[in-house]
């Protein structure tokens, strides 16, 4: 039987301009570890624009 995985998108959230605070980053990382999220992949389109998507699996 092959691996069931679910899956996680999260939305980072930005100041005005678009920036975050690292602080933030590390609280979004370190909340859904503690819940068995393993991130595998980080999407941030344009800096300025949209907010960094953060994605994680874990065994479904």
């Amino acid at each position: 039987m092959s691996q069931q995985w679910k899956y996680l998108v999260v939305d980072v959230k930005t100041g005005l301009l678009g920036g975050f605070k690292p602080q933030d980053l590390q609280e979004e990382l370190d909340k859904h570890g503690r819940a068995g999220w393993e991130l595998v992949n980080l999407l941030h389109a344009t800096p300025t624009v949209s907010s960094p998507m953060l994605i994680f699996k874990k065994d479904a």
